[in-house]
């Protein structure tokens, strides 16, 4: 494996760590926003 093989994987898992970061807070944010929609409701 060449560096630049190691500099594309490298890159590659940055953008698929950022982008399951991106979805784990997306998730979160929009299980608050039910939350909260629930409990201003008054469930």
């Amino acid at each position: 494996m060449t560096d630049e093989d190691r500099k594309r994987r490298k890159q590659r898992n940055l953008a698929i760590a950022g982008a399951l970061g991106a979805f784990i807070v997306l998730v979160y944010l929009v299980t608050m926003l039910r939350i909260g929609a629930t409990v201003a409701g008054g469930g």
